[in-house]
């Protein structure tokens, strides 16, 4: 059986009562927190002197009033006194006769949190006996006598000590156990290693942050956890740690191709103190915003330049023509002519190309099936290929839809065929492989049979026009692939193989939202909006039922277990945000949509990112149907 609070305090309060001594516990702000029975017996006081909040002060001026303490002049002095020392409280044991000649002890012992323990103990038959044997000390040895005499206060003052020691072990053992708690529930792993590297402390979260690792490390080496990659990556950091000087480093574990933010902070004893986090989306988004940064100020310094050299190439086509259209020029002038206006016509093309890089883009990723994504680039690619050259796609990913931009990855993927495929010439092999790294990544891997790519290639592939093609290349088509890729927070590298070339696109990995037809909770406080939306999900077949605060859709979820899908707005009245709602869902909660109106490098959106997928407003019945409905979307 087990017992409840009430029960449980009742039986406390009882096995108290049966002890001898009286006590007491005092808190921080000299208020009564508990007495046993013996105590009002011990001092014949009022109930309401030892009832649960009754002030010491008042206590003490009762005891003084009624001749606890003998003749009192001052009874207001006499307790101030008493309250100044009660507040500067420290351990002690002390022996005093009360004005009816019994002897009692008071010991007393303060509490880690505030407040003290006190037992008072009744020795006046000790003390008796002590008189008597004083009584007899004609027949005794003085030596013995004063021996036995400080033996017994001696055996009190261990018991007392042995008391407050046993009381500051619990409240040790309590402390250390709240403090792993606390940092098991961190979403980070704390660490120590002592000077030789090894792991004293853990709180068994490594393998959360880096997948694949340990969770006992005590006694381990640090390297040997980690793994020679890591641990070199960590060594110039924990090197400084040791010399006493704090560090911070990112690095790239190759291991679970994560992102991980680790913080050194040395100790005192030669050890170091280490915080790990897993920073791989907060990565993506701030590379993300980085490139979206980049392109801002790129197109403010380009615009003003493009608009004027447009001017000019207006200016130009508009001449030539004329000239064209004259009689009295020479048969050898009307080729240059013709130049002129390919070649004008060439930089407008060159313009538009610069303007799409340049240019605000808003990434729009939907729930997108890769076999079909990649079953169009085939279509797309192939009929652009010399009969001699093979292109080989082998997908590796799960079935599941994710979340792309399926138009910019395709158009990024056709660009990198189209330069495998002028590598190659007219025969060999491009193959385009597509696998999940680490449910972290997508990455896409396009290798062909070329001459691959050369030392100036490597190191400037990705810088606006340069080109290896000569006059037939426009040296942006690396470029506009890299900044798609970054603007949607992945990585593009270029390498070379024994057999050619070879380029590694990872986007990061999004599932999409898997919901079916059904019950959807929309969560969203302007009342027209909501309107909008919930016509929006009626059309598309599901029920709804609608809610204006994080609150009220939490009571909901409590309450309706049917719901198949959450939609809900970031920013929602009263305190509770739509990331505080999506906090409180456990994992068997229905998929999460969040939408919202915020700039893409607001804290809260990116925050959002990490957690669900995020709906642009405003966004039509298309934009809905991409993102939850995927198999609809493909049907169209």
């Amino acid at each position: 059986m087990q017992l409840n609070d009430t029960q449980t305090n009742a039986m406390t309060a009882a096995g108290l009562n049966l002890i001898a001594q009286a006590l007491t516990i005092y808190d921080a702000d000299l208020n009564l927190v508990l007495c046993n029975a013996p105590f009002q017996q011990m001092f014949d006081l009022p109930r309401a002197l030892v009832t649960p909040g009754a002030t010491f002060q008042e206590t003490i001026a009762h005891l003084a009033r009624t001749g606890e303490y003998g003749d009192v002049a001052d009874v207001a002095a006499f307790v101030n006194e008493r309250v100044v020392q009660a507040r500067a409280f420290e351990a002690h044991y002390m022996e005093r006769t009360r004005s009816n000649g019994r002897t009692i002890s008071v010991e007393g012992s303060p509490l880690p949190q505030g407040g003290w323990v006190t037992v008072y103990t009744d020795i006046t038959r000790t003390k008796q006996h002590e008189a008597l044997l004083r009584a007899r000390s004609d027949a005794l040895s003085g030596q013995v006598i004063a021996h036995a005499e400080e033996l017994s206060a001696t055996n009190r003052e261990l018991a007392a000590m042995n008391t407050a020691l046993e009381e500051a072990k619990r409240q040790l053992t309590l402390s250390e156990a709240r403090t792993r708690l606390t940092t098991e529930m961190m979403p980070a792993h704390i660490a120590h290693v002592d000077a030789d590297g090894r792991y004293t402390y853990s709180n068994r979260r490594l393998s959360s942050v880096m997948p694949g690792r340990p969770t006992d490390l005590i006694g381990r080496s640090i390297r040997d956890v980690l793994g020679a990659q890591a641990h070199d990556s960590i060594a110039p950091s924990l090197t400084q740690a040791y010399a006493g000087k704090q560090s911070i480093v990112e690095f790239s574990d190759h291991a679970t191709a994560r992102r991980i933010r680790g913080a050194f902070t040395p100790d005192n004893n030669g050890g170091v103190y280490i915080l790990s986090m897993d920073v791989t989306e907060e990565t993506q988004n701030r590379t993300a915003l980085q490139q979206t940064r980049r392109r801002e100020s790129a197109a403010q310094v380009i615009s003003g330049l493009a608009h004027d050299f447009s001017n000019l190439l207006t200016i130009i086509l508009g001449l030539q023509s004329r000239l064209g259209r004259l009689d009295a020029l020479p048969a050898t002038a009307h080729p240059l002519i013709e130049g002129t206006l390919a070649a004008a016509r060439r930089g407008g093309a060159l313009l538009s190309t610069i303007a799409d890089m340049t240019g605000a883009r808003t990434l729009r990723p939907m729930a997108t099936n890769i076999d079909t994504m990649l079953a169009d680039l085939s279509v797309l690619a192939r009929p652009t290929l010399p009969e001699a050259l093979e292109m080989r796609i082998v997908n590796r990913m799960p079935e599941r839809p994710v979340l792309l931009d399926s138009g910019l990855v395709q158009d990024g993927l056709l660009n990198l065929i189209l330069n495998a495929r002028d590598a190659c010439g007219t025969a060999g092999v491009v193959t385009l492989e597509v696998q999940l790294v680490h449910d972290t990544w997508i990455e896409f891997a396009l290798r062909d049979t070329g001459p691959g790519f050369s030392p100036s290639a490597l190191e400037n592939g990705f810088t606006p026009f340069f080109t290896t093609k000569g006059a037939e290349g426009s040296g942006l088509g690396l470029a506009m692939v890299y900044d798609m890729v970054k603007s949607a927070g992945g990585d593009l590298r270029l390498a070379n193989t024994d057999s050619g070339a070879l380029v590694t696109m990872r986007l990061p990995y999004r599932p999409a939202v898997a919901a079916t037809t059904g019950l959807v909770l929309l969560v969203e406080d302007a009342d027209d909006l909501r309107a909008l939306v919930r016509d929006m999900l009626m059309g598309l077949g599901h029920s709804v039922i609608e809610a204006a605060s994080a609150d009220e859709a939490t009571a909901l979820l409590a309450d309706l277990p049917d719901i198949a899908l959450i939609l809900s707005d970031i920013q929602l009245v009263g305190e509770a945000t739509g990331l505080d709602l999506a906090k409180r869902l456990g994992p068997d909660a229905p998929p999460l949509v969040l939408m919202t109106s915020l700039p893409t490098d607001d804290a809260l959106f990116l925050e959002a990112q990490k957690r669900a997928p995020v709906l642009r407003k405003p966004f039509g019945p298309d934009d809905l149907t991409a993102l939850i409905n995927p198999k609809e979307m493909a049907a169209q």
